[in-house]
C-alpha cells in the first residue's frame, strides 16, 4: 500500500467518523458507526449512519446512496460490517451484492456474535484493509468497546466548577456556576444519554429536575438517585417533573421499618425502589462506614451500573452529582469521560472539596477530546486512554 492510499484511508476513515457523531444519542445501544463509498474513480457517491435501534446500518444507508456507482468502488467504515441477523440483515450480504471491491475497517467487532465480516468479505473476494490506528474512530467506538468489555454502561461524569475548582458557590451568591450557553449543553447531553445519575446530597441541596428542556432531545433518559437511607423528599421536584423513570438505588433492609415506610412512600410517589446488593463474587469489600457517609461502597456502584445495562439496556450515562459520589465513582474506576465546565475568574471565591475532581481527573488515565468556549465557560471533554 503506498502511502498517497494509506493517508487517504485515514482521510477517509476520519470523515466517516464524522459521519457517524450525527448519530449520537440515536444509535444506542448499538454502535454510532459512519461509512462513506466511492466510486471505481475515487469519487465519493455515498455515505450514512447509522440509525434507531432497528433502522438502517450505516453501510445500508450509505449504499442507498450510492446506487449503482458503488461497484468496484470502495468502502470505508469506522466499525467492522456486522455479519448476523439481528433487527436487520447482515451488512456483509449488502455489500457483497453491492459489488463493492474494497473495504477498509476503522475498528475490529467486539461482539462475538456479530464479528466475522472482515473474514466473510475476504472469502468473498473483496479487499479488506483494517486500519485501528486512526485516532478519531478509537475515540469514536471507545464507548461501544467499553461496554462489552465491561458489561456496564460508559459513564460520563459532568460537572461544572468555579475558577479555583469549588462545585459551588458561596451562600448569597447566584447557584449558578455555568452560563446559559453550557447549561443549554448539558441539557443538550442529556437529551442524548440513557441515564442520569445524581446524589441524595444533590437532591437535598438543590432540588433539581434533571430532565432535558428546550432542546432536541433523542432520549428520555430515565433519572437515578444514588440514595443508601431513602432520604428522597417524595415530594421532591425529580419526581414530579414529566420524564423518563426514576430510580432510587438503597441499601437492602428489609427488617427496618423506617426504611420499608420511606420506601413505600417513595413508591407511592411514583419512584422505583433498587435495593442494591453486592455480589458475592465482585471481590469488593463494603466499607464499614458507607451508610454514615451516604455514600454506595465501590461493589454496589458497580452493581447499580451492571443492573442498568442488563435490566434497563442502558448504554450511556451522564452522572450530575456532588464531589462524594464523584470521588466514589473515580475511585472504583467507573468513570469512562468526563465534560467539565470551568468559569471565569470573577473574584468570587469558593471552597473545593478535597480531592476535587480536577484533583482526581488529573490522577487518572485521561486525554481530552474536545476543549473549546461556551459563552464564557471553558468546556473540557475527556475521555479514558484506551
Amino acid at each position: 500500500m503506498s502511502n498517497q492510499t494509506h493517508d487517504h484511508d485515514r482521510l477517509m476513515l476520519e470523515r466517516a467518523t464524522r459521519r457517524a457523531l450525527r448519530g449520537h444519542g440515536e444509535a444506542e445501544p448499538n454502535p454510532s458507526v459512519g461509512c462513506v463509498i466511492a466510486d471505481a474513480d475515487g469519487r465519493v457517491v455515498g455515505e450514512g449512519r447509522t440509525r434507531h435501534p432497528g433502522g438502517p446500518h450505516a453501510e445500508i444507508e450509505a449504499i442507498r446512496g450510492a446506487g449503482a456507482a458503488a461497484r468496484g468502488g470502495t468502502a470505508w467504515v469506522t466499525l467492522e460490517p456486522c455479519n448476523h441477523h439481528g433487527k436487520t440483515p447482515p451488512c456483509v450480504d449488502a455489500i457483497i451484492a453491492a459489488g463493492i471491491a474494497r473495504v477498509v475497517v476503522g475498528s475490529p467487532e467486539s461482539n462475538d456474535f456479530a464479528s466475522g465480516g472482515m473474514a466473510r468479505l475476504r472469502e468473498a473476494g473483496i479487499e479488506v484493509v483494517l486500519r485501528p490506528d486512526v485516532d478519531s474512530v478509537r475515540r469514536l467506538h471507545a464507548s461501544f468497546h467499553g461496554r462489552v468489555s465491561t458489561g456496564r454502561p460508559w459513564v460520563i461524569a459532568k460537572w461544572a466548577e468555579t475558577h479555583d475548582g469549588a462545585l459551588s458557590t458561596p451562600h448569597g451568591v447566584s447557584p449558578w456556576i455555568s452560563g446559559p450557553r453550557s447549561i443549554r449543553m448539558v441539557h443538550r447531553e442529556r437529551g442524548r444519554t440513557d441515564a442520569i445519575l445524581t446524589g441524595i446530597g444533590t437532591i437535598l441541596a438543590d432540588d433539581p429536575r434533571l430532565d432535558a428542556r428546550e432542546v432536541r432531545r433523542r432520549r428520555t433518559p430515565m433519572r437515578v438517585i444514588v440514595d443508601p437511607d431513602l432520604d428522597t423528599p417524595p415530594t421532591a421536584l425529580i419526581l414530579k417533573t414529566a420524564g423518563g423513570p426514576v430510580l432510587i438505588a438503597c441499601r437492602n433492609d428489609p427488617d427496618d421499618d423506617l426504611h420499608r415506610m420511606r420506601s413505600e412512600q417513595l413508591a407511592a410517589a411514583g419512584a422505583k425502589i433498587l435495593p442494591i446488593e453486592v455480589p458475592p463474587d465482585s471481590g469488593m469489600r463494603e466499607s464499614a462506614s458507607e451508610n454514615l457517609r451516604g455514600r454506595f461502597s465501590a461493589g454496589r456502584l458497580g452493581s447499580l451500573l451492571r443492573h442498568l445495562a442488563e435490566d434497563h439496556d442502558v448504554a450511556t450515562v451522564l452522572t450530575e452529582c456532588g464531589a462524594g459520589l464523584l470521588q466514589g465513582l473515580f475511585e472504583a474506576d467507573l468513570i469512562d469521560a468526563t465534560l467539565v465546565f470551568t468559569a471565569p475568574d470573577t473574584g468570587v471565591k469558593g471552597a473545593p472539596p478535597s480531592p476535587s475532581p480536577r484533583d482526581l481527573l488529573h490522577l487518572a488515565s485521561f486525554e481530552t477530546i474536545w476543549s473549546g468556549r461556551r459563552g464564557d465557560d471553558h468546556v473540557v471533554w475527556s475521555q479514558r486512554r484506551t
